[in-house]
């Protein structure tokens, strides 16, 4: 399993109840998917660079996971899909050296 983090922006105007569901929502993709979540790390509201669908915030999660590239592509497509998402980025970490 390859080592992956995710970072996703979800609108700023949510409730908190909203926001943690879909967090959740992704934590529980990542583990339904054979994945396994190792950190996430809520940054709350931040301001953006420039604005992004007519937002000037969001709110920040970096989520950091382990998982096969068809758990990665199975993420993006839904981040793609998810109306709350403003904007998301994958990467794929560097294997450690033992």
């Amino acid at each position: 399993m390859r080592n992956y983090e995710v970072v996703f922006v979800i609108k700023p105007d949510l409730e908190a109840e909203a926001t943690a569901a879909v967090v959740e929502k992704f934590t529980r993709l990542i583990a339904d998917q054979g994945g396994q979540v190792t950190e996430v790390d809520q940054w709350g509201k931040k301001r953006m660079a420039y604005e992004v669908r007519k937002y000037r915030e969001g709110y920040y999660v970096l989520m950091k996971f382990k998982g096969t590239p068809a758990v990665a592509q199975e993420l993006e497509r839904v981040l793609k899909i998810t109306d709350e998402v403003i904007r998301y980025l994958i990467t794929r970490l560097e294997e450690e050296a033992s």
